[in-house]
């Protein structure tokens, strides 16, 4: 059933679904049995042979199907918008599909979503089909999304990494199996990788060049990870000496999320900052640890930083708002919901350093008032987006003051807030774009 010479992967549908086979809907074959599904190898689909001694012309000839008219060009870029295992179906409805469906243009990205999804075997058999005519090495492959795929294991990254060194995006988000020893393989193996989202990988605590992770350990003989964009939410093991090797050896990072990694403290974010001099977008959300001193760290990124969310960071309060305000003033995005110790205080010395400020977030801030409010209007004009959810001290009076000088404002949540329905309305004749989240049954 595997023909290497001219094989055509398909990827099976569980058994709950229907059968799909040479574009029509059939019984599947024998191995959906298992209830999984896995990545098979079929020859491609035979071209249709008569035999001789019977006349085509007594019967009549069979109207060409509408798509088949397109051309070849037009018929890869509609290939172009369809998901790996489909694209892997249309192999096998007809010779020319195969042919197509098979172009290189087309197998820039792999994208494989879904728990019961065999991701191993499949990925050993697409790979082996793209390095078909480069043996053993797949130089198109730029791109792989397999996020939810539970089933996914180290020995599924580890046949990517191997075969696939001009990989530059990985995405396994959700996959808990994979580890420190799959990351480690990919990143070695893999140098132009840029892009790496291991969220909900809850056994990844380290990213580095070297399989003992330390933070003793510095990168082998000058050589660096060229990752610019990490996320590692909900890698809950993470601890400040896991982060410290990542920063050591990731040290062109950019973007870094590291939400709900509850084990961090502020001296993680020191090393994070002494390494990582060019980190744009940062959130450490939901890490309980994080207060006012860590935000002095993250402020020594000063003008570089352009978002930050600190959301449910509860020892934060005004000082280390005031760090930050004083020194990256090219704040764009602000999301502090949730940080109940931040008062008037802290959001008129944000709003009087920050003036660029597009987006803040400032929901169950209870202490926050139309006072800062007031504030924030007459400093910040092109803010877009502004949550006041659940702030007991915002009244209809701060809202009006807020529409009448940001014109451009595109959102605004003042859900479970004690504001009027003409304070409302005041909004939405000031702010025409306004989309408006609220809890008031009178406003419509």
């Amino acid at each position: 059933m595997r023909t290497l010479s001219t094989p055509s992967p398909a990827l099976i549908c569980p058994p709950t679904l229907p059968g799909f086979q040479n574009g029509r809907g059939s019984s599947t074959s024998s191995s959906s049995v298992t209830g999984e599904t896995v990545a098979m190898v079929h020859s491609p689909p035979p071209t249709r042979l008569t035999h001789p001694l019977i006349r085509l012309a007594s019967r009549p000839q069979k109207e060409q199907a509408s798509i088949d008219r397109l051309p070849d060009h037009c018929m890869v870029h509609i290939f172009s918008f369809l998901p790996t295992n489909q694209l892997c179906r249309c192999a096998r409805v007809c010779r020319r599909w195969y042919n197509l469906a098979w172009d290189p243009r087309l197998w820039r990205t792999i994208r494989l979503m879904g728990e019961t999804i065999n991701v191993d075997r499949a990925l050993k058999v697409l790979t082996r089909r793209l390095c078909q005519d480069t043996p053993n090495v797949c130089l198109m492959l730029e791109t792989v999304i397999v996020s939810g795929c539970r089933r996914l294991t180290d020995r599924g990254l580890y046949t990517i990494a191997q075969c696939c060194p001009e990989l530059r995006r990985l995405e396994v988000s959700g996959c808990y199996n994979i580890s420190n020893e799959a990351v480690f393989d990919v990143v070695s193996l893999c140098p132009n990788l840029e892009h790496l989202d291991v969220s909900g990988c809850s056994k990844v605590t380290c990213i580095s060049l070297t399989r003992e992770a330390s933070i003793k350990l510095s990168p082998l003989h000058g050589k660096q990870i060229s990752i610019r964009y990490l996320d590692m939410t909900d890698c809950f093991v993470l601890e400040d000496e896991g982060l410290h090797t990542i920063a050591a050896h990731c040290t062109q990072l950019t973007h870094l999320y590291l939400r709900r990694c509850v084990r961090l403290t502020d001296e993680g974010l020191r090393y994070l900052v002494i390494y990582c001099t060019s980190i744009k977008e940062l959130s450490v959300s939901d890490c309980r640890f994080v207060s006012d001193f860590g935000l002095r760290e993250i402020a020594k990124l000063e003008s570089r930083l352009r978002y930050l969310s600190i959301a449910h960071c509860g020892r934060v309060t005004d000082v280390g708002i005031r760090y930050v305000a004083k020194y990256c003033s090219k704040l764009r995005y602000l999301n502090a919901r949730g940080c109940e110790g931040i008062t008037d205080h802290g959001v008129e010395y944000l709003a009087k350093n920050c003036t660029k400020l597009k987006s803040l977030d400032i929901g169950k801030c209870p202490l926050v008032s139309d006072t800062g409010l007031e504030c924030l209007a007459l400093n910040c004009f092109n803010l877009k987006r502004l949550s006041l959810k659940s702030c007991e001290s915002i009244t209809g009076q701060g809202l009006q003051i807020v529409a009448a000088n940001c014109f451009d404002l595109q959102m605004l949540n003042v859900q479970d807030c004690e504001v009027s329905v003409e304070a409302l309305r005041f909004v939405k004749r000031h702010c025409k774009r306004c989309v408006i989240e609220h809890t008031n049954p009178a406003f419509f």
